[in-house]
């Protein structure tokens, strides 16, 4: 589990800060105001481990295949200032402990990387009180010295080294020992599946070849081959989303069968009501299909995964967003799935701070921020919950002004039977 993150000099961000995350992690604001761009930190990192072997660029800025598709340093740097360096910093805990190089005990890690100038200056690992970091020998010198021991050629990306020279015990030593570090870090991301805010439109037919996805990729493109690789393995997720489907009010039942004149092709029916006509996925109100990948996104991934989440609550109507918050706490509590989000959803916070009040998730387990901006630069703040579910310090026009829409229409109303005597 992602347990810290802190970036400087991202996009519109100068400096988040030191951001807590906890099994349901959320971000709210308004549009543009750099909620994405904490989500993309992550997304950058783990399509920057997903390279082939023999890419060697410290970051993976992607391009419009990616997670994220973030153009080049240039772009990202804050402002676009000269001599600005990219600073990122994670925290995480292992999944279960081990021992590095029989030495170390690896349970929560710290690292962090600075890029300046499209190179790394520096990177390092904590484990436990112990840091270890890689920094440049002095001005005018290209090559690393780790901790003494050994010199290193060239870095692996933002978070390895590769050919230590010369070739003796302490050089050895100390690639083996980032190779295990390494190794950790690339395990993290390996675990992160992300759903993106834009959803696949729903399809008359799917086509499923018999393989089995490791996720239902960015635009929930996957969801429908999921559904059917998790049936031939007899896993039950399906019985599972059909009773949130049920219980978001959208559907009574579904039915995914196989189109017996064609090969590999599948058709979603689905039934609105209880004895009405049975339809097909397009046929429906929309919000079916953009939330049925949501579903799969939480049920199909294995337990242990940490999954970020763009607008979940996206076409669907208050009271599906309010359930759709116990549907995060359900995975989070019985899958033991770490959940990053961002949300635009009033009805989504308000029923997590219920299920606080209620005790059924602790105020502990979440991490709330509100973003904005000002003059272009990103601010956040932490929300703060109490045992009861009441955020102490609600920022000002948090999901706009409602209070205040109602209180002018009554000055309306009275005016305009006022004028009506």
């Amino acid at each position: 589990m992602i347990t810290k993150l802190r970036a400087q000099n991202f996009k519109s961000w100068q400096d988040t800060g030191d951001l807590r995350f906890a099994p349901i992690t959320g971000f709210f604001g308004a549009n543009s105001s750099g909620k994405t761009s904490i989500l993309q930190v992550l997304l950058m990192l783990k399509q920057t481990t997903e390279r082939p072997p023999d890419w060697d660029e410290p970051l993976y800025f992607g391009d419009e295949h990616s997670l994220a598709n973030l153009g080049s340093f240039d772009d990202v740097i804050h402002r676009s200032g000269n001599g600005i360096s990219l600073g990122i910093s994670v925290s995480w805990r292992v999944p279960e402990k081990k021992m590095l190089m029989n030495t170390y005990e690896l349970d929560v890690l710290h690292f962090y990387f600075n890029l300046h100038n499209k190179s790394v200056g520096r990177f390092s690992y904590q484990v436990g009180e112990h840091c270890f970091e890689i920094l440049p020998e002095g001005p005018g010198h290209n090559a690393i010295t780790p901790i003494g021991k050994g010199r290193i050629q060239s870095l692996f990306r933002c978070y390895g080294i590769r050919d230590l020279s010369p070739s003796s015990p302490p050089a050895d030593f100390t690639q083996r020992f980032f190779s295990g570090l390494e190794e950790t870090f690339e395990n993290l991301f390996a675990r992160i599946h992300y759903l993106g805010p834009l959803r696949d439109n729903p399809r008359h037919q799917y086509t499923w070849e018999g393989d089995h996805p490791g996720d239902i990729g960015q635009r929930g493109e996957k969801a429908i081959p999921a559904l059917l690789s998790d049936r031939i393995q007899l896993r039950s997720i399906e019985k599972k989303i059909l009773e949130w489907l049920q219980r978001l009010d959208l559907i009574d039942s579904y039915r995914l069968e196989p189109n017996l004149n064609e090969k590999g092709r599948y058709e979603f029916h689905v039934t609105k009501h209880k004895g009405g006509p049975e339809v097909r996925l397009t046929d429906v109100g929309f919000g079916i299909s953009q939330v049925l990948p949501v579903l799969t996104h939480c049920y199909h991934p294995p337990e242990g995964s940490i999954l970020i989440l763009e607008q979940p609550e996206a076409h669907l109507h208050p009271k599906a967003q309010s359930e759709l918050a116990d549907v995060l706490i359900d995975v989070a509590k019985n899958r033991k799935v770490q959940i990053i989000f961002e949300s635009h959803s009033e009805h989504l916070l308000h029923r997590l701070m219920r299920r606080i009040a209620e005790e059924q998730l602790s105020a502990t387990d979440t991490a709330f921020y509100s973003c904005q901006i000002k003059e272009g630069v990103s601010e956040i703040e932490h929300l703060k919950l109490d045992e009861y579910g009441n955020i102490s310090n609600w920022p000002q026009d948090f999901f706009g002004d409602v209070t205040g829409d109602l209180i002018e229409q009554t000055k309306a109303e009275m005016d305009r039977r006022e004028t009506m005597r």
